[in-house]
């Protein structure tokens, strides 16, 4: 029996590649490996519906706990890859034993930052949510009328801020930026968000730089800003974007920067390793990318795992993504990396809108807040390579449709 297909890390990607090796007829042994004890679940309902009491555990699963045998998927859980060794074709995991492997695939994701433990980042109190554990830890620490600081104003941290307002906690976000959002976002898009949080009682801190957390009795109890201004903290979530857990290729001697460094087909510089989601950094559109999102994760698996059964086509993805804050749907097609020119459309609802992104006339991307069709129409536009003029997109009397062509 040849060496089996291996796949590190039990999230999203790892069980998309074993569905599609499966699906493409792939009938030698596949193993994948997770470092939890729960099987591969969801992560982005971690923050929202979950902590929210709206989901349990069995509906996080992305697929059934019967799913893995029949489909002769081995899932090894609560097991970590400690060394890699590629000339051996060879793993080390944390029970002691070896594991050689055929083709290997690398999904194991992203890791939050953490803010830096001499200012206080590692209080008791303060937190992340990555995990399922993260999320099990948080949920009795969540009370009406608690002091809630979130610390990073990304869509990671609106989110939970919409979630804990929700609960009747007094809820203060800070951004060290000039605005939230600033990093993925058009000034029109942080303006909507800041005011749907304004009106849910939110206190949205710009341009606000942490000085340090201050503990009393072992626990949080305080943000210091450095303006000298102290904000009461009974709970601090931190949500200041993820870093890539490529330490493992690192270490084994693969090209690595800002996350697995792999070509169009997913492989990596050892041509029987290959790595997708969002631990994995590709070229596209002229650039190195690394996309965090389950669409991408999902896809880009899909294709890896095509790849490593011989199939030449490149990766080339049009990205989406979403966000709930409230009764707000975020919807986002395309990437709106190097725009230069921004245009607002009104929706047809009140609280509806769409904003579309443009770099050198042609349409890049489109964030749509309650707007099902303009994200549809756009996410169609850029599926197709063609583009809607700004004037179009920003005059509400337009036909989207017809404006496609």
């Amino acid at each position: 029996m040849p060496d089996p297909i291996v796949i590190v890390g039990a999230g999203q990607a790892g069980v998309a590649l074993a569905a599609k090796l499966r699906a493409l007829g792939y009938a030698d042994p596949v193993i994948l490996i997770g470092d939890e004890k729960t099987p591969p679940y969801q992560r982005p309902p971690l923050s929202k519906k979950y902590v929210s009491g709206e989901l349990d555990v069995e509906r996080l699963l992305i697929r059934s706990r019967d799913w893995y045998a029949e489909q002769n998927v081995e899932l090894r859980l609560e097991q970590r890859v400690t060394a890699l060794s590629p000339g051996e074709h060879a793993l080390a995991l944390s029970d002691g034993s070896r594991l050689r492997y055929g083709k290997l695939a690398l999904t194991s994701g992203a890791r939050p930052r953490n803010l830096p433990a001499e200012i206080g980042g590692a209080l008791p109190g303060v937190v992340t949510i990555r995990g399922l554990a993260d999320a099990d830890a948080i949920i009795p620490q969540l009370k009406s009328g608690m002091n809630l600081v979130v610390v990073g104003g990304g869509y990671i941290g609106l989110e939970a801020a919409a979630v804990t307002a929700a609960k009747g906690m007094q809820v203060t976000v800070l951004e060290a930026a000039e605005r939230i959002l600033q990093r993925v976002a058009a000034a029109e898009t942080s303006a909507y968000f800041r005011d749907l949080h304004g009106r849910h009682g939110v206190a949205v801190r710009e341009n606000t730089a942490l000085d340090r957390l201050t503990a009393r009795e072992g626990r949080v109890a305080a943000v210091a800003l450095k303006d000298g201004t102290e904000l009461p903290a009974d709970l601090v979530i931190v949500g200041i974007g993820v870093l890539p857990n490529d330490d493992l290729a690192r270490a084994a001697g693969l090209l690595v920067e800002n996350g697995v460094t792999v070509d169009a087909q997913g492989r990596s510089s050892d041509p029987d390793i290959f790595a997708a989601g969002d631990c994995a950094n590709f070229p596209w559109q002229g650039q190195r990318t690394r996309l965090e999102s389950v669409q991408n994760a999902i896809e880009q698996a899909e294709h890896a795992a095509a790849a490593m059964l011989g199939a030449p086509e490149h990766y080339d993805p049009v990205p989406w993504f979403w966000s709930d804050q409230y009764d707000v749907k975020l919807q986002i097609a395309g990437l709106n990396r190097g725009y230069d020119q921004v245009v607002l459309r009104p929706g047809k609802r009140p609280g509806s809108q769409s904003v579309w992104y443009y770099r050198q006339g042609a349409l890049i991307a489109v964030d749509a807040m309650n707007d099902a069709l303009a994200y549809a129409f756009g996410k169609k536009a850029l599926e197709a390579g063609k583009t809607i003029a700004p004037a179009q997109a920003a005059d509400p009397a337009v036909d989207l449709k017809a404006a496609i062509g």
